[in-house]
């Protein structure tokens, strides 16, 4: 005997493809294209250990006092080898988020990141994890961030970005565009 129902055969949509990782000079640019942002890129010229070329710090104002983000694409033996980012086409963005951000994110502040820090896999791409060395001091990473993580990063840089303007405000450096071309005075 036949059944009388009919089935109808649906056919799921293709799946939609993950959006690119983007590259280290990708990410470096997108942070490049934030106001008043330099970056120095670790290599022989700069005195840096050998240990560090390649890696890129970005900063508020020329006189480069201290990082609000960095790009880094290998271990440094005996310090940071946690991410194992000698693994192929890893990197990992650091960003400076102060320790109110740090405790929105992440549900606890940067103080008591030692007592999270063994329940943490530092390999894992695409999350926004804290920092393996410097989660202490405030500091989140992500290895290899992409697709719909990058509006969130972008918010991320952006906010780290503030906090290096008004540090640079704040010890008198030289005006940092605003952005639209405009010039922000120290102190304003």
């Amino acid at each position: 005997m036949f059944n009388d129902t009919v089935e109808v055969m649906t056919q799921s949509p293709p799946p939609v493809p993950a959006a690119p990782i983007p590259t280290e000079a990708e990410l470096a640019r997108r942070i490049l294209a934030l106001p008043g942002v330099t970056q120095v890129r670790a290599d022989a010229e700069s005195g840096a250990p050998r240990a560090s070329w390649g890696e890129r710090f970005f900063f508020v104002g020329p006189d480069r006092r201290r990082p609000f983000a960095t790009i880094v694409a290998h271990d440094t033996p005996g310090f940071d080898e946690d991410s194992r980012l000698d693994r192929p086409d890893v990197h990992r963005l650091n960003v400076e988020l102060g320790r109110a951000e740090f405790q929105r994110r992440f549900g606890y502040p940067p103080a008591r990141f030692p007592d999270h820090r063994a329940g943490i896999d530092f390999t894992r791409q695409g999350e926004i994890l804290p920092h393996p060395v410097y989660g202490l001091h405030g500091w989140a990473c992500v290895l290899c961030p992409g697709g719909g993580l990058l509006p969130e990063v972008d918010r991320l840089l952006a906010h780290a970005h503030a906090r290096a303007v008004g540090r640079h405000r704040r010890a008198g450096g030289p005006p940092v565009p605003d952005g639209g071309g405009n010039l922000s005075a120290p102190g304003r």
